[in-house]
């Protein structure tokens, strides 16, 4: 499978691509995204982020089969997601639309990891060597971006999902996201 995955990957690399104009990063984008690679938060509450954990780790378990991977993802969105205020179950929403819980996914746009993350953003911060495979590095900056976008829009999920998907305007995205959320990670 990884195989032909890899096959596929190199074809792609393999063809010519346009060049799609990208907005420039918004700088105060650019400075949350700085604060937030140096801190470190998590659960505040011992026995709600059991509760949490074990829930959340029975509905992820056909994705990660891994019980150790799955509880370090999870403990993992709590904490990002509790640091950047935004719903634990909304980030899991995205990963579970964006890769699968895939940790070491690639695009074809070249975005990485859990959450899907541009490569550029680490150059735009200051931290070219920080590996976007990282799980918490990779929901780090999701996080950030994602909360940056809900605050854009005041709170509209479905505007600020489709900012973070690049796809502003269209349906298609957000539904995905909020059809996970209200199917599989709604809160019990």
């Amino acid at each position: 499978m990884r195989l032909n995955i890899l096959i596929i990957a190199l074809m792609l690399s393999a063809l010519p691509v346009t060049a799609v104009p990208q907005e420039l990063p918004d700088p105060e984008l650019v400075e949350l995204l700085r604060v937030a690679a140096s801190e470190v938060d998590s659960f505040p509450d011992h026995f709600d982020a059991q509760v949490w954990l074990t829930d959340m780790s029975a509905r992820l378990a056909s994705q990660v089969r891994d019980p150790g991977e799955r509880i370090e993802i999870l403990q993992r969105v709590h904490r990002e997601a509790t640091r950047a205020e935004i719903p634990p179950e909304l980030v899991l929403a995205v990963i579970d639309v964006e890769s699968n819980f895939d940790r070491f996914a690639i695009s074809v746009a070249g975005a990485r990891g859990l959450m899907q993350i541009m490569p550029f953003w680490l150059k735009e911060i200051g931290r070219p060597n920080d590996n976007l495979m990282q799980i918490e590095t990779n929901l780090r900056f999701g996080c950030t971006i994602l909360k940056y976008y809900l605050d854009m829009e005041k709170g509209n999920i479905p505007r600020a999902l489709g900012r973070y998907n690049g796809s502003l305007g269209k349906r298609k995205y957000p539904n995905k996201v909020l059809d996970k959320l209200r199917l599989k990670w709604f809160r019990a």
